[in-house]
């Protein structure tokens, strides 16, 4: 898996993207955040250089829902298009959205810039066949996931 790393994308930057739902996820779950945060040195390990990585935390308490409010997504979203991303660390691949239109757009950019996925199951380069089928399956997950949250928080049907 390591493999998929190739010089050039070291030779970019690593971006960490830390998000939870909700604040008091963030101040009742502290050793989810925590675990984000040691993605960076994940990433050091991996070869890149602690100046060549950037933490993205300022989404941590908002819903991946929409992209609207999320202003490091936006960021994350737009350096992936400038081709300043080698690669993004997330501790689960299907949290860096929960929008399916915000997911396929970031997975569709990456894409075509080579920007490698890495969460704790794997190495994903969204421009292998097989690595594209895993984050479909991963994203349309995330998105039952949420569809079914929200009947739950309406109560039985």
């Amino acid at each position: 898996m390591i493999s998929k790393i190739k010089p050039h994308h070291k030779e970019k930057m690593a971006y960490v993207y830390l998000r939870q739902s909700t604040m008091g996820q963030v101040l009742h779950h502290q050793e989810s955040t925590e675990r984000q945060y040691a993605l960076a040195e994940r990433a050091e390990s991996y070869g890149w250089m602690p100046e060549n990585i950037r933490i993205l935390d300022g989404d941590l308490g908002i819903s991946g829902s929409r992209m609207t409010n999320r202003q490091d997504f936006k960021t994350l979203v737009a350096d992936v298009s400038l081709n300043k991303v080698g690669a993004i660390f997330a501790l689960e691949a299907s949290r860096l959205s929960r929008s399916s239109s915000d997911w396929n757009r970031l997975f569709e950019l990456c894409s075509l810039t080579d920007t490698l996925i890495i969460d704790e199951d794997g190495f994903y380069d969204p421009g292998q066949f097989n690595d594209q089928l895993l984050l479909g399956l991963k994203g349309m997950m995330c998105e039952a996931e949420l569809q079914n949250s929200g009947r739950e928080a309406l109560g039985p049907i």
